[in-house]
Order: structure tokens, then sequence, then C-alpha cells
């Protein structure tokens, strides 16, 4: 939920089709990263002041002071630009060499990442909005979340190979577990106690997955 150099390698495409190729600037020149932060920072602020609903191109593009062109060579739709704004690739996490403790990290990581007010409003837009969108939430799973599950994957596979991870133990519902359980407590249960949370979900995980 891998990055969104996909957006990058599109942008101009219709704009310089009819333009000699000598003439052609290098595609990557037109990205303006004041212009992403300005829309990124727009966007934050108006899910929480507004909600996902009530926050629109236009509405995302007057308050970053920015054309509707300029956020639409850079995101697809709505539902893009908003993962991106609510969920920012900030690289790679290091997994932790123990796998309880990988667990208890993607534990507190989820009941944070829940916890944020951008988050908690983006959130049921982008689930209504991307059940009509096959290739964007595809699109969406492999800039941030594909990389994650493929890193526990391994992480699991050399834990049964020690013996201390159960054979049968599967990565993606490890991750749905912990990602559907702290979404539930954070967004429905409203919990605050986040690392009391964090400590009974690890344990609770854990106790699934390790074979002692």
């Amino acid at each position: 939920m891998t990055h969104c150099n996909d957006s990058a390698a599109a942008e101009g495409v219709n704009s310089v089709r009819n333009v000699p190729a000598a003439r052609r600037p290098h595609r990557g020149s037109r990205r303006d990263p004041d212009i992403d932060a300005a829309v990124l920072d727009a966007t934050r602020r108006l899910l929480v002041t507004r909600g996902y609903a009530a926050t629109s191109i236009d509405l995302i593009a007057i308050t970053a002071k920015v054309s509707r062109p300029a956020i639409y060579r850079r995101w697809r739709t709505k539902a893009h630009l908003v993962h991106e704004a609510a969920f920012p690739d900030l690289g790679p996490d290091p997994a932790d060499d123990d796998v309880a403790g990988e667990i208890a990290r993607l534990c507190r990581g989820a009941l944070a990442m829940y916890a944020d007010p951008v988050v908690r409003e983006a959130v049921p837009g982008l689930l209504h909005d991307l059940s009509a969108e096959p290739a964007m939430r595809r699109l969406i799973h492999d800039r941030l979340e594909a990389a994650a599950r493929r890193q526990l994957a391994a992480q699991l596979a050399d834990g049964v190979g020690e013996g201390a991870v159960r054979p049968s133990v599967d990565a993606d519902t490890v991750m749905d577990a912990i990602a559907g359980a702290a979404w539930y407590a954070v967004c429905v249960r409203n919990v605050t106690d986040l690392d009391s949370a964090a400590t009974s979900l690890a344990d609770l995980v854990s106790a699934g997955v390790l074979s002692r």
C-alpha cells in the first residue's frame, strides 16, 4: 500500500507526442518537487478539515495554488493522490531480526498509522473509490504493501527453516490480521492506549505464528 514512478513516467506523454524528438525535454524535468509537496500538504490538510468526500481535485488545486493539469500530470485519480498523501513512501523499514520482534514492530506501526487523523479520514473513502478500480488497487498495493509482504514472507520462511515458525503460517494472512485488527481497534473501538493495544495484538499474532 512499488513507488510512484508510474505517474512520473506517464507525465506529459500526450503533450509532447507531436513535438520533434530533438526538442523534447526529458519527462522527469517537468516534475517540480515544490508542486508535489504543496499538493500533498494541501490534500492532508483538507482531509482532516473537510473529509474525503469534500476533498475534490478542484479544492486541492485552489488550496495548493496549482492548476488541475499539474495535479493530473502527477496523479491519475483523486484516490491515487489521497493514498500517496495519507501513506507517504518513506522507504523500507529495517526488519527486526527476531520474528516475534518483527510482529511487534508491525503491530505498533499499524496502530500508529491508523491513529493518524489523515489516515482515518482517507481510508473509508479510498475503500469506496477503489472498489471499482482494480488497476488502481494493484498500483497502490505495489507501491507500498508488496515489498513489506515479501519481506515478511522471507522472514517467516527463514523461521520455518529454523524451527521457530509453524510451517502452515502464511505471510499475507499475518499482515491482513495485523492491519485489520489495528484498523478496527483505532477506527471502530476508538482505542487510545496504542502501546497496550500493540502488545496485546502482538502476543495474539505471535501465538499463532511461532512454533513454541
